[in-house]
């Protein structure tokens, strides 16, 4: 179980690592459509949030 979420909470890590660089490359490259970023913004704390719920149940399963 301990192996099994310690791969959920990376896959979830890489996703938000894949989310804020995309939301750092549209910045980087002008701004761009402020709808997206808002929606990139709204994904990178939404994966933050599963990440950090992975991460609770991670330490709960080896008390």
């Amino acid at each position: 179980m301990t192996g099994f979420l310690t791969f959920l909470l990376v896959l979830a890590l890489l996703a938000v690592l894949g989310v804020l660089g995309a939301g750092v490359i549209g910045v980087v490259r002008g701004g761009g459509d402020p709808a997206r970023s808002n929606r990139l913004m709204q994904w990178r704390v939404l994966l933050q949030g599963v990440a950090l719920f992975i991460f609770v149940l991670l330490m709960l399963s080896r008390r």
